[in-house]
């Protein structure tokens, strides 16, 4: 039967059948939660919960000279990462702009996974392809459609993966392999990643196996308190551990998208210094873009965190932060804001003009209201 509307994932059934809310998401019909943002946040932390990210996309590039190509093309240096290892780049344009962000994972010194994200695949390959050798000895395929990933993420997390895959289901943080030989029959990859700051582990294989494994990995996690975690805690799960969304923390220009009504234009076309995430950069090589984010970077605007201090509501995507509690004080606006479940107050993340941590300033949460915060370098846990 076809369906009119946004794409529903191998999953869509199981999210049903738990009681999801279910919305559109860049094209995608995904769960925003099954009981409560709050309650799965929580668990996330403090036990487990599994998710549906089967909307990112999944790159395979394969060749000789792979992790060297990579490298001269993203932030990262690829060609440092042995096989078994993972890592997070920024691929950047010739201005030095953010285009996407992506995880990657070296299964071999020929052959490297990446995952983009959901709304930039079109726009990734678009760019990638052009920048492959002329002799063909390196390629891109696209392997998003039919592939299902289910992130298992929380403190148990590995003890429920080793149950469902075995002894050896757990790579290790930030390490990948081969989804080991297990009593499933399931055959896919596997990498101890993931978009909640938690130890876990991100699981990709064939879109119809993938019914059948979330339902084994809800039930080994039962005793675990595993719980099946929607878009809405996933969010506050890496606003709380300082993690970028593409599209709304950056967004590149040569998209001609809009960013909120709310910030000032191409506020978001930001580089990988300003964006303040040491963990996606190396500066011992030369990449496309290098100069360009350097220069930008003079402008001393950083990504930061913002811990409310003072009642009231709590950050939002398009407020404007101000250094002084009355005056006309503009220093930068909130990108990503929300109230924090594990800190029981709001918590936000700005580009600001030269900031410092342990300096308080103030949100302009309403037209007649300011709000205290205190600037901080995430994580805020």
């Amino acid at each position: 039967m076809t369906h009119d509307g946004p794409v529903r994932t191998a999953l869509y059934q199981n999210h049903l059948e738990a009681g999801a809310t279910m919305v559109d998401f860049h094209g995608f019909e995904l769960p925003i939660q099954y009981s409560s943002i709050r309650s799965e946040h929580l668990a996330c932390r403090e036990n487990a919960g599994l998710f549906d990210v089967s909307h990112m996309g999944f790159f395979t590039f394969e060749g000789t000279g792979v992790r060297e190509w990579l490298s001269s093309i993203s932030t990262q240096d690829v060609s440092k990462f042995a096989p078994g290892r993972c890592g997070y780049t920024h691929f950047l344009d010739n201005e030095g702009q953010i285009i996407d962000d992506m995880i990657f994972a070296v299964e071999a010194d020929n052959r490297i996974h990446g995952v983009p994200n959901a709304s930039m695949v079109s726009v990734m390959l678009n760019w990638l392809n052009p920048l492959l050798p002329d002799d063909a000895s390196i390629s891109l395929k696209d392997r998003s459609g039919g592939t299902s990933i289910l992130a298992l993420q929380g403190p148990s997390a590995p003890s429920i993966a080793s149950i469902v895959f075995g002894i050896d289901g757990y790579p290790g943080r930030f390490k990948c392999r081969n989804i080991p030989v297990n009593d499933l029959g399931i055959e896919g990859w596997i990498q101890g990643t993931g978009y909640t700051g938690e130890t876990g582990v991100e699981i990709f294989v064939d879109e119809g196996d993938a019914p059948g494994l979330w339902s084994a990995i809800m039930e080994a996690g039962r005793d675990f308190g595993i719980v099946p975690v929607g878009l809405g805690a996933r969010d506050t799960l890496r606003l709380e551990k300082g993690y970028l969304l593409s599209g709304q923390d950056f967004l590149w220009p040569g998209l001609n998208e809009p960013p909120s009504k709310d910030l000032p234009e191409n506020f978001l076309s930001r580089g990988t210094l300003e964006s303040n995430v040491p963990f996606g950069l190396s500066l011992d090589h030369d990449f496309i873009g290098r100069a360009g984010m350097e220069k930008r970077a003079t402008q001393n605007v950083r990504w930061s965190g913002l811990k409310c201090i003072s009642r009231g509501p709590s950050p939002r995507l398009g407020h404007q932060v101000h250094s002084s509690e009355n005056n006309d004080s503009l220093i930068g606006y909130i990108t990503s804001g929300a109230p924090s479940p594990s800190l029981g107050i709001g918590i936000g993340m700005a580009y600001l003009y030269d900031p410092e941590p342990g300096r308080v300033v103030y949100i302009q949460t309403s037209p007649r209201r300011r709000v205290a915060a205190e600037i901080v370098r995430p994580p805020f846990l």
